[in-house]
């Protein structure tokens, strides 16, 4: 009985041992090895063809953030809504971006433009106070784009009839995604 317990004993630890081994050959990929994307970033189904939803009950646009996430970049619109309604929106590729009322174009870097008017314009419709403090033209306040892969310029261009309209260059035409959730529009452009 006590041979049979010392061979069981041995064959656990022997069998611990291919396991730790296995586990520590696994969890550090080796230097330059390439991340098993392809896998873990299921972006089908997102397409880069012309997105939109009509508006509902809503209020003035807040803030516009962004963020860096593994298999792509977010751009957040904070709008509040009534009763969490969907926000109006229209997103698509263009070959240039012209401001809404004046037509003028604004230059946006980057392979691709995306063009992406929010139904929220960006100030107090009641009393004409800015509720974003965007201007047409420049850069998005606050927006960092360093070592995004994706995004690679934001501009404002307009807040016309009650839309506003913002510029995103990214690196190519890739594909994205628009959800919403409560009081935010949410678009996310793949990495590839």
């Amino acid at each position: 009985m006590r041979r049979l317990g010392t061979a069981l004993t041995a064959v656990v630890l022997a069998g611990a041992a291919v396991a730790a081994t296995a586990v520590s050959a696994t969890a550090a990929p080796a230097a330059g090895a390439a991340p098993a994307a392809a896998a873990a970033c299921d972006t089908a189904g997102w397409g880069s063809a012309l997105k939109s939803a009509d508006a509902d009950a809503h209020k003035p646009l807040t803030n516009i953030r962004t963020g860096q996430h593994d298999c792509f970049d977010r751009m957040v619109f904070e709008v509040p809504t009534a009763g969490g309604k969907p926000v109006g929106y229209r997103i698509g590729y263009v070959k240039e971006l012209h401001q809404d009322g004046s037509g003028d174009l604004i230059k946006v870097g980057g392979g691709a433009i995306l063009e992406i008017r929010v139904a929220a314009p960006s100030y107090d419709p009641g009393t004409g106070k800015a509720t974003y403090p965007g201007k047409a033209g420049k850069p998005l306040p606050g927006v960092n784009l360093s070592g995004y892969r994706s995004f690679k310029d934001t501009r404002f261009a307009a807040s016309f009839e009650g839309d506003t309209q913002i510029g995103l260059g990214v690196a190519k035409r890739l594909p994205f995604r628009v959800t919403q959730q409560k009081n935010q529009l949410i678009v996310d452009v793949a990495h590839s």
